[in-house]
Parts: C-alpha cells; sequence; structure tokens
C-alpha cells in the first residue's frame, strides 16, 4: 500500500501515515467479496436443501425393496401442475389441453408389466362410465410406439396412453419419478374441471393396484 507522508514538526523528519482515503477503498473491496462469498454460500445451501427436499424415502417399495421418490409432490386442494408428455402419434400433450374437464391421472410403471396392464384395462372398463366430462390419463415411461402397440392389443378405447419419456415432466412435477429406475411409480390422482387437485394416492408398494374405488368416488363427488 502506498504511504502518505506528512510533517508533524520542525524537525527534519517524515513520519509515514496511512491514507484513510485508500485504506477505506480496500475495506469497500473486502466487504463486497465477503458479502459475494456469502450469498454464493446462501445459494449453493438451498439448492441443497431444494434437491434434499425433492428426494423423498420411505413413501413407496418395489417388491418390498425402498426405492426413492424425485420431484415435487402435489397435494389435495392445491393448483394441479401442468406438464408436457407425448402422444401416441408423438404429439405433445399438456394437462392445460384439458382445461374444463375432470381428470383422472393414473401413472404407472410400464404397461407391459401384469398389474400395470390390470390397472389400465380397469381404467379403461370405468371410463366409459363416466360420460364426456371425465378423461383416464395413464401415463408411463414406456415410449409412444410401444404404448400405441399395447393399447392396439389389449382394445384400450376410453382412455388416452400418454408417455413421459422425453423429460419427465409429468413425474418431476408430481414428485412420482423413481431416482433408482427413472420409472414412475403407480399413483392415481383427480384433478377437476377448475384444476384443483381432489383426490391422491401414491401407491405405497409399487407391485400391487391402486384403490379404484376411492378415486372413482373423488371423482363422482364432484
Amino acid at each position: 500500500m502506498r504511504s502518505c507522508f506528512v510533517r508533524i514538526s520542525d524537525e527534519p523528519t517524515d513520519v509515514p501515515v496511512v491514507c484513510w482515503k485508500q485504506l477505506a477503498m480496500s475495506k469497500s473491496y473486502v466487504m463486497t467479496r465477503v458479502v459475494g462469498l456469502l450469498a454464493l454460500v446462501v445459494l449453493l445451501f438451498a439448492g441443497c436443501k431444494e434437491k434434499i427436499m425433492n428426494e423423498r424415502k420411505g413413501i413407496v417399495t418395489m417388491k418390498g425393496k425402498p426405492v426413492t421418490l424425485t420431484g415435487t409432490p402435489v397435494k389435495v386442494g392445491q393448483k394441479a401442475p401442468d406438464f408436457e408428455v407425448v402422444a401416441n402419434d408423438l404429439s405433445t400433450v399438456k394437462l392445460s389441453s384439458f382445461a374444463g374437464k375432470t381428470c383422472i391421472i393414473a401413472s404407472v410403471p410400464s404397461l407391459d408389466t401384469s398389474v400395470c396392464d390390470i390397472e389400465t384395462r380397469r381404467f379403461n372398463e370405468e371410463a366409459g362410465k363416466l360420460g364426456g366430462d371425465v378423461v383416464v390419463l395413464t401415463i408411463s415411461m414406456d415410449l409412444p410406439f410401444a404404448q400405441k402397440r399395447w393399447c392396439g392389443a389389449a382394445g384400450i378405447k376410453n382412455i388416452q396412453t400418454l408417455s413421459d419419456y422425453r423429460d419427465a415432466s409429468f413425474g418431476k412435477a408430481y414428485g412420482v419419478l423413481i431416482k433408482e429406475l427413472r420409472l414412475l411409480a403407480r399413483a392415481v390422482f383427480v384433478v377437476d374441471k377448475a384444476g384443483v387437485v381432489r383426490y391422491v394416492q401414491i401407491v405405497p408398494e409399487i407391485a400391487t393396484e391402486p384403490d379404484y374405488n376411492a378415486a372413482l368416488k373423488a371423482v363422482k363427488e364432484l
């Protein structure tokens, strides 16, 4: 640091005195760096905290083995998050595409498994009884081509199968993305015509069927 010299007596001696202006500038610089570092630490902590909060263990199991769910869980009474999935014809479909309709959204690991097969056939059967104001969406990580093939073989006509394979938009938005497998957990959501979540079931054991009657009752009570 450059010193400033002032004469403090008649003696021919110059005494170095700290230049206060430069000192003040140095302190300001240090404080700016400190504040910047603190802000960075806060942002990193917030990111870590969000990541931890969005990973939930002990909610579901797959054949008895605990798995980790990632994403943001939804609750009854909240506005249903929008999402983007892919239809069998590769077009993009959003939840907002069904505005004004009551939606039953069933997420399953894969249509090519026995429990998912049974569940989707059951919802297809029930959908035929619910009328035009209710749509049933079954979402999985299966490729759209595989879903189309399965629907053709199973004679599915009353529900829409949609794929979340592209970026797990639905799985993340509804907190049902399985971290270890990048599959969707088995769950059922009911969203009313106003876009509000009215029913949620995250099935504790993925290898078991959901509570059909509870979900259908929630729809009929709207």
